[in-house]
């Protein structure tokens, strides 16, 4: 089935790199125009080529989503370069603060981090966005949570912490924006080989003292975890978030979704 979201702005935060790049191509191969916000203005930028060589158009943004007056102008800016925001994809999301991996337990910079980063800049975002949607009397918010939310994990517990907030944050948004006709959904993913996952197996490796790569560890943890033997990608993310972000999913609201390959069974 093809997904139409033609004549439709996505705002994706995180989007230079893995889940975020994956969801804003799959987002523009259905037909929408993307703004790429994130730190990585470099990054933001290359994946917008990206989106014009699709034929659709793109604009690249800085946004520090620990920052209200770095969101506000993020999204003033896009409201300006695009001329609306349909679709708001909360992507940006951290496992701890510098060389994480090395602690033996997260340091309260850590729990700080992934607080502000995943928690509060979720909400920071949609408060800055939503307005103009209710405004407009529709809207589409997607929020990317975690697998780790459902199952809690022993080594990133602030993470966990963390992602499992997004999705009752979630239901709790999809309260609040339903008589404006805007749905709240969240994704989670799960075993992905991004650079977070790099990081995760750095730590992982450390912890159990096997001299094996971080990317055998990982395949180890999708062959034992996952009943369909087989990895995620970004664009399995993007390709749920396209259809959440469409008429067709109109009626799914305060919905946290895995995409797991059956880790986690609801």
């Amino acid at each position: 089935m093809m997904i139409d979201l033609s004549d439709k702005v996505a705002l994706v935060t995180g989007g230079a790199r893995g889940i975020g790049r994956g969801i804003c191509l799959v987002l523009a191969e259905q037909g929408a125009d993307v703004a790429v916000a994130d730190l990585n203005v470099d990054g933001a930028e290359a994946v917008c080529r990206e989106i014009e060589d699709m034929g659709r158009k793109a604009h690249a943004v800085s946004m520090d989503v620990t920052s209200r007056p770095s969101i506000e102008k993020a999204v003033s800016e896009v409201l300006d370069g695009l001329g609306r925001i349909d679709i708001l994809v909360n992507n940006a999301g951290v496992v701890g603060a510098g060389a994480w991996w090395e602690r033996d337990r997260p340091s309260d910079e850590d729990w700080h981090l992934t607080h502000m980063v995943n928690v509060r800049g979720v909400v920071m975002v949609t408060e800055a966005v939503q307005d103009h949607m209710i405004a407009r009397g529709s809207g589409r918010v997607v929020n990317i949570a975690s697998i780790a939310a459902r199952r809690g994990t022993p080594d990133i517990p602030h993470y966990s912490t963390t992602k499992a907030a997004v999705v009752s944050w979630t239901q709790s948004s999809a309260h609040q924006l339903a008589p404006h006709d805007i749905t709240v959904n969240a994704i989670c993913p799960g075993l992905l080989w991004t650079d977070m996952w790099q990081a995760i197996s750095r730590r992982r490796s450390a912890v159990t003292g096997e001299n094996i790569s971080g990317r055998e560890l990982f395949e180890r943890a999708v062959e034992n975890m996952t009943p369909m033997k087989r990895e995620q990608t970004p664009e399995d993310i993007g390709k749920l978030a396209a259809f959440l972000a469409s008429d067709d999913a109109r009626n799914i609201t305060g919905q946290a979704i895995n995409v797991d390959g059956g880790i986690r069974m609801n």
